[in-house]
């Protein structure tokens, strides 16, 4: 996964002189870490998967502004909690969805069982 270190937005960070990459394209530094921004707070996160890093914070500042626009709060400790606990509902959601199959898969895996239960009937009498 990514580990993060929270750095404070100062004037040099606003002034830099090189351009910022393309908003499709992480800013990936000279240690390996990338430059996210989640909720108008810069992130330096380290990981294998510069791209996929990007992703997972893209993700949370799209449910953080999410649920700011539901709220009338300003505290972004609060929404954090708020997006975390969407996360984790839509994550449980998945995975009970994943752990029982749906009827139909039930169903088409009974008769591909049967089927092959024929089939290897049939092996043992000719075989």
């Amino acid at each position: 996964m990514a580990t993060a270190s929270k750095e404070p937005p100062t004037k040099e960070a606003m002034t830099m002189t090189r351009p910022a990459p393309p908003d499709n394209v992480p800013a990936t530094g000279v240690n390996g870490s990338v430059r996210v921004e989640i909720f108008d707070q810069v992130y330096n996160l380290r990981g294998s998967d510069a791209d996929y890093i990007q992703k997972l914070a893209d993700y949370v500042d799209g449910k953080m502004r999410a649920v700011s626009q539901q709220t009338a709060t300003v505290d972004s400790v609060r929404l954090a909690v708020l997006a975390a606990l969407n996360i984790a509902d839509e994550y449980h959601l998945l995975k009970r969805r994943l752990e029982k199959p749906s009827p139909e898969a039930r169903q088409r895996a009974s008769k591909l069982a049967s089927a092959l239960d024929e089939v290897l009937q049939d092996t043992r009498r000719t075989g």
